[in-house]
């Protein structure tokens, strides 16, 4: 059997180590942190009358729902249908209602001021708009608390100025839903 050459040694043991290594620590350093808009509120606006209104009401479901917890008006925003794509709440008013008040167990907040989930973009077309959110989640296989980020997205279908329809990428057993990624601020 022929010897292989040193580089070619140094390259397979360079290979086997980098195989050993639990996943996260083959990818450190990790990509670019994802960065919120510093001024989220001004992203839910549009020159388009109808794009507009879409944006406006998303930002009251972003703001006075998921981050300020005032479920008991929900129908101002969302119409009694309102389909979900999310796999932890039932579909129509009353049983995303139910999953964020009774299951979630959240409590409206006393006071509720400008919107502070960590928004990156907001885009609208025709009767949807999508809110990408800057989402922190802890490393893989860390014991020491080291977290990264990556985007969360929340995609509403409109039906005369009102949410009738929801996506989100949640999974099932994947860790905190939608309402913890969208008031949470970065960093």
């Amino acid at each position: 059997m022929k010897a292989l050459p040193m580089t070619a040694l140094a390259t397979a043991a360079t290979l086997a180590v980098l195989a050993a290594m639990p996943a996260a620590a083959q990818q450190r350093p990790l990509s670019d942190p994802v960065v919120a808009a510093p001024n989220p509120e001004a992203l839910f606006t549009s020159k388009d009358a109808k794009l507009n209104r879409n944006k406006q009401a998303t930002l009251h479901i972003m703001r006075e729902l998921l981050q300020c917890h005032q479920w008991n008006r929900a129908g101002e925003w969302l119409t009694d249908k309102y389909i979900q794509h999310n796999p932890v709440a039932k579909s129509g008013l009353t049983g995303v209602v139910y999953y964020f008040t009774q299951v979630a167990k959240q409590q409206p907040t006393a006071t509720c001021g400008k919107l502070t989930s960590p928004v990156v973009a907001v885009q609208a077309e025709g009767d949807y708009v999508t809110v990408s959110t800057v989402r922190t989640l802890p490393i893989p296989g860390t014991t020491t608390g080291e977290t990264y980020t990556t985007t969360w997205f929340d995609m509403y279908r409109f039906v005369d100025g009102k949410a009738d329809e929801h996506w989100d990428p949640m999974a099932l057993g994947a860790g905190p839903g939608p309402s913890a990624a969208a008031s949470k601020p970065a960093g």
